[in-house]
């Protein structure tokens, strides 16, 4: 219960900074010093080539992130659990007191799962909202819009790429 409420807290900031980025000028601001001369000048290179950099770059801080705020041994054990539980399920699907009891466990594991999952959130939650509006105020200077290889918006590029990069990091990295 006290990571829900961490990440409620963590959600409700992004949330504002989202909505107030255009209100409040220091958050605006910020962020476009700190990113329009390092990632600002990689798309500007070449927004094909930056695009998939940046997509990397962000990919991997929020996988680094990942490895070392969450208990990935135990998320890959509760994992298991709720594999061999479903299993469990099936097998007792006609037998409606033990499926209802198997199906009480995998609740109880699928939110201890979410709970251990969602400590990354609380850390990477913020700089990506910042990223995010940052690449809104970016792209929206460019008339006719700017196209990611000539035919995907920044948005559906960054969502591709930045799947790929995760399978890739959390392969590298071992995460489950």
């Amino acid at each position: 219960m006290k990571a829900l409420k961490g990440v409620l807290i963590v959600l409700l900031i992004s949330s504002a900074i989202a909505l107030l980025w255009d209100h409040i000028p220091i958050i605006k601001q910020s962020a476009h010093a700190v990113l329009d001369p390092s990632a600002g000048k990689i798309l500007d290179y070449n927004v094909n080539i930056g695009m998939i950099l940046v997509a990397g770059i962000i990919s991997l801080f929020i996988t680094v992130i990942q490895k070392y705020t969450v208990d990935n041994e135990t998320l890959k054990q509760l994992k298991q659990d709720q594999k061999k539980l479903q299993q469990d399920m099936k097998d007792f699907k006609n037998h409606p007191e033990k499926y209802a009891q198997l199906q009480t466990d995998s609740l109880k594991k699928a939110g201890e799962m979410m709970s251990i999952s969602m400590k990354s959130f609380s850390y990477t939650a913020i700089p990506i909202i910042l990223f995010f509006r940052w690449f809104s105020d970016y792209f929206a200077a460019f008339d006719p819009p700017i196209r990611i290889f000539g035919f995907l918006n920044w948005l559906l590029a960054y969502i591709i790429f930045s799947i790929i990069f995760s399978m890739i990091f959390r392969k590298v990295f071992k995460l489950p």
